[in-house]
């Protein structure tokens, strides 16, 4: 198993293939801009989940756990990246009116998530590989303590917990108004179904993001996004019938070569410019992923990308203007 990162000399490869493919193909552009079909598919989700809550206030412990395993988990699944969606600001056009759906798309997760998510998350695209700066990446300590299967399968479990308290040790940021918005949100409605309808839909709901975060299929992709599984490429795309209920996010290569596109139409950059993605090593089965990543002996958390500040062209650029960005 890898004992540090794949160290990069140069910049992470989409902001140049983003250059290549636009002067290949110009009508890429008429693909940029938000999907408002997404606030429906999101308020569908949302009735539905909280429905379902609802509706497991007199059930057994166990039943509880296996709805939220085989159905809850999808939907949270679901609105979780939905959250990332509303990060690029692709449904609506203002910020203002993507970061209150965000907020209401929260709100079955069952915990504060939506803000915070976007500050950090628009951190991975500006700095992907820079330690410090992107917080999708492992920690040292992870990296040292995940030695084994039995270490993996625990930290794949727990995933979800280390990818939203990471950012917290790695790089803190003060939370602001829309972060205690956020959280005023989520307490009232977490207070207001325990009211109406008792603790267990809440359980149901907090199980149903727990669970679908960690040992399940839709969680697959945080580990088949960036994981070096072939040397010399630190991005992978998966195809797989997934992508149907999770916004096309495993259209992760052309994501990244193009943030300002909608999950909907991911597939027609890869239709209008196939050679740019033909040659790349992809994923057909998150399912396989976590199992790969489970037991390959070689497969760990260090097997990710990084770069120094100034093998990235934004921080150059800050450097430049005297804002000093470093790792």
């Amino acid at each position: 198993m890898a004992e540090e990162f794949f160290w990069s000399e140069s910049d992470e490869p989409h902001a140049l293939r983003r250059r290549q493919m636009l002067a290949a193909y110009p009508e890429i552009k008429e693909l940029f801009g938000p999907d408002p079909s997404g606030f429906f598919k999101i308020a569908g989700v949302v009735l539905l989940q909280i429905c379902a809550a609802a509706l497991v206030r007199d059930l057994g412990w166990p039943s509880i756990v296996l709805l939220a395993y085989f159905f809850g988990a999808f939907l949270n699944h679901n609105l979780f990246l939905a959250i990332h969606e509303l990060s690029h600001n692709l449904v609506f056009a203002t910020p203002l009116l993507n970061k209150i759906l965000g907020i209401f798309a929260n709100l079955p997760v069952g915990i504060p998530m939506s803000i915070t998510f976007q500050k950090y998350h628009l951190d991975h695209h500006n700095y992907q590989g820079i330690q410090g700066l992107d917080v999708d990446i492992p920690s040292y300590s992870e990296g040292r303590i995940v030695r084994n299967t039995a270490s993996k399968i625990v930290w794949v479990f727990f995933q979800l917990f280390f990818y939203a308290l990471r950012p917290l040790f790695v790089n803190p940021k003060p939370p602001g108004l829309w972060e205690a918005l956020n959280l005023s949100a989520q307490l009232l409605f977490d207070a207001a179904l325990v009211y109406f309808a008792g603790y267990k839909p809440l359980a149901f709901l907090i199980l149903s993001t727990f669970l679908g975060g960690g040992l399940h299929p839709m969680a697959g992709h945080f580990i088949s996004e960036h994981y070096v599984f072939q040397k010399g490429q630190e991005t992978y795309s998966y195809y797989g019938p997934l992508n149907l209920l999770t916004w096309n996010v495993g259209y992760h290569n052309e994501h990244h070569d193009f943030p300002r596109i909608p999950g909907s139409k991911l597939y027609k950059l890869k239709q209008i410019a196939p050679e740019f993605y033909e040659g790349l090593a992809s994923h057909s089965s998150w399912i396989e992923v976590i199992y790969r990543y489970i037991t390959d002996p070689t497969i760990g958390p260090f097997c990710r990308t990084i770069r120094r500040p100034e093998n990235n062209m934004l921080c150059r650029r800050l450097n430049e203007m005297g804002i000093k960005k470093s790792s």
